[in-house]
């Protein structure tokens, strides 16, 4: 899997992740090029999960309860319990992107199992190190892939909310 058109979003809070797919959703962008990804703990540090019962999320913890809700609406789910990390909730594309890079072998030089499927859709690795270290300190990421039209399109919304950061990562083409 090589796709190399996405952009990446990091908030500070699921409300205002949630905010942002709101948006997304409202212009009408396509629910399957996004995917999100937080860590969930109870306050105490210990670990809590989630299940799938049909297409709905049912879960335990502030960012199952998340996932359960808003992004319910995006396709796939999965829970990684990630060394340095503790348990990593995603929804939607990266699910398959995590699985795909573990099955080839692509965590290395130390990326987590996040790392290698992000890796995989060509997010250079600097930029993975950064989007590990905000899940590390709780932060949620929001990643839209798709074409480059989708994603300047993307792009202009999300740099109308409240992000803490967010970057392009897109094919170079030369003319």
């Amino acid at each position: 899997m090589n796709i190399t058109n996405s952009v990446v979003a990091v908030y500070d809070t699921h409300q205002l992740a949630e905010h942002a797919i709101k948006k997304l959703q409202g212009a009408g962008v396509d629910m399957k090029s996004l995917s999100i990804a937080a860590r969930d703990t109870y306050p105490d540090g210990q670990a809590v999960g989630y299940y799938r019962a049909g297409d709905r999320i049912k879960q335990l913890g502030k960012v199952g309860a998340f996932l359960g809700g808003s992004c319910g609406l995006l396709f796939g789910s999965g829970l990684f319990l990630m060394p340095g990390q503790g348990p990593i909730l995603v929804a939607g594309p990266l699910v398959a992107w995590i699985v795909a890079g573990l099955e080839g072998a692509a965590v290395v030089g130390g990326v987590s199992a996040l790392g290698a499927g992000l890796v995989s859709i060509g997010i250079p690795k600097d930029s993975v190190l950064k989007y590990e270290m905000a899940l590390k300190t709780d932060k949620f990421l929001l990643i839209v892939h798709g074409t480059p039209g989708a994603i300047a399109n993307a792009q202009d919304i999300i740099a109308r909310t409240e992000h803490s950061s967010y970057a392009v990562h897109a094919e170079k083409v030369f003319a």
